[in-house]
């Protein structure tokens, strides 16, 4: 059993081991303020960050979560929104751009996909160890 202080109020909590380390009664208020921001920034399309936290008494770096998670975004004309972790494009919502995220998904395309070097015949009859002792594979 894993007990923690939560980071929010700092009563002591059973902490699960997944998410963030707050007690279920902070957990449920955040994400009742999550709805009520939800809720403002549809109700207000144009509304900055800076607006939102206010109005809804929410920190900006917790909005900035939501959209990170891709829990919040905001409409495709406003003027707002957070910076590509990688190249620093304003997107309304995710981690990353639309160019950053295919150049990633191709880069791990490509390291997927790469042909394995095969080891010729007569080394790996060498490397096998017939007495049961530890051998190690060849790195690619």
């Amino acid at each position: 059993m894993d007990v923690r202080n939560c980071r929010t109020c700092g009563k002591l909590f059973n902490y699960m081991g997944s998410g963030k380390p707050i007690c279920s009664a902070c957990a449920s208020e955040l994400e009742e303020k999550f709805f009520q921001v939800r809720e403002y920034v549809r109700e207000h399309k144009n509304a900055g960050i800076k607006e939102v936290a206010e109005e809804n008494e929410v920190p900006i770096s917790q909005i900035k979560q939501w959209i990170r998670e891709e829990r919040l975004a905001f409409a495709d004309n406003a003027d707002i929104g957070i910076e590509c972790e990688k190249c620093g494009t304003m997107i309304k919502t995710g981690r990353f751009c639309k160019t950053c995220k295919s150049n990633l998904a191709s880069d791990l395309n490509g390291a997927v996909t790469r042909p394995i070097s095969k080891q010729p015949e007569d080394e790996r009859k060498n490397s096998t160890n017939t007495k049961g002792q530890a051998r190690f594979l060849d790195r690619i």
